[in-house]
């Protein structure tokens, strides 16, 4: 395993972090709690110290799994990052988007369901239109002052708005925004145009989400569904990989793999881990082996070619992953 520092905050993790939205029940693909303790003891036998979760992934299951697993374990050494904004209770109209009284009761319920006082990394899983964000980052700020965070994050939205969030940050003087987990990879590179060099140019940790693209890849792209994943995902009808130049880039990593004898997503990590911007892809996986190749995407050298190769066929693609 290599590590790196996490943006601008000192704090070390894990080139590949792993996500969590896969533990707990919901979904036919997911895990149910002793295959993802299978799972996270595996991450942690790689070198892996980093865990994204998120309060609504199985609504609350996920954290509480996570949790459970890391008692067993030296909890100084992992670095726990989980989310808050969307809804977690029907019944509840405050149970959702980031007001104070929003972030303070799920803040609560994270640290209680993760069974820790402090969360290393306390991210905004979207932007909420209907609070204003000197609200948002006073209340994150407050729980920085209280010891229940270390450091706040945020995740997708325009770079517009991540800019006058770091802007009111420094202008009131409170803790800003330290991390940015956003829509990134070969099949995906709209973040290229402001977001990415944003990020560059404030020190903020890049800690891309859906860095396989939802699996499209993975796999030879006539092969999408021959996955439980590919078949009911409803998320991945609102993506468009395979537009423009999707397909073949999809090709073109075949080739890659097929040429150096790996998988076509240790290939597609590659790229990404090539990234200067990249801090640690977010790599969610429901299978033990899946997870041992993407560690061993860290050991692959890509050249300047073979980057240029993957990325001559990239059209402009609608943007996704901001809503």
């Amino acid at each position: 395993m290599e590590y790196t520092t996490l943006g601008s905050t000192g704090m070390t993790v894990s080139r590949i972090c792993l996500g969590c939205m896969s533990f707990g029940t919901g979904r036919e693909w997911m895990l149910d709690p002793d295959e993802s303790q299978d799972l996270i003891d595996r991450a942690i036998d790689l070198g892996i110290n980093f865990f994204d979760t998120a309060n609504v992934y199985s609504t609350g299951e996920s954290e509480e799994i996570l949790g459970e697993t890391l008692e067993g374990y030296n909890r100084d050494a992992q670095v726990i990052a989980t989310k808050v904004f969307a809804e977690m209770d029907p019944q509840n109209p405050n149970a959702s988007g980031l007001s104070r009284k929003a972030i303070e009761q799920e803040l609560a319920a994270s640290r209680d369901r993760l069974g820790v006082d402090t969360i290393d990394l306390y991210q905004t899983h979207r932007w909420d239109y209907d609070t204003p964000i000197g609200e948002t980052l006073r209340a994150l700020d407050d729980a920085v002052r209280r010891g229940q965070v270390r450091y706040i994050g945020t995740s997708s939205m325009w770079a517009h708005q991540f800019a006058s969030a770091l802007q009111t940050s420094d202008s009131l003087g409170l803790d800003r925004f330290a991390t940015m987990q956003n829509h990134y990879n070969v099949l995906y590179r709209e973040e290229e145009r402001e977001m990415l060099p944003l990020c560059d140019r404030e020190d903020i940790g890049v800690i891309p989400w859906s860095p396989l693209a939802r699996g499209v890849a993975t796999r030879p792209h006539e092969e999408l569904e021959s996955t439980t994943r590919g078949r009911t995902d409803q998320y991945l009808e609102q993506m468009s990989y395979l537009q423009g130049g999707g397909e073949e880039i999809n090709e073109r990593i075949q080739e890659l793999a097929d040429d150096k004898g790996v998988s076509m997503a240790q290939i597609s990590l590659a790229w990404l881990l090539h990234k200067d911007w990249v801090d640690a892809p977010i790599v969610g996986t429901t299978s033990v082996e899946h997870l041992e190749d993407a560690v061993e995407a860290i050991e692959i050298d890509l050249t300047g070619s073979e980057m240029d190769y993957l990325e001559d066929p990239y059209e402009p693609l609608p943007v996704t992953g901001h809503d």
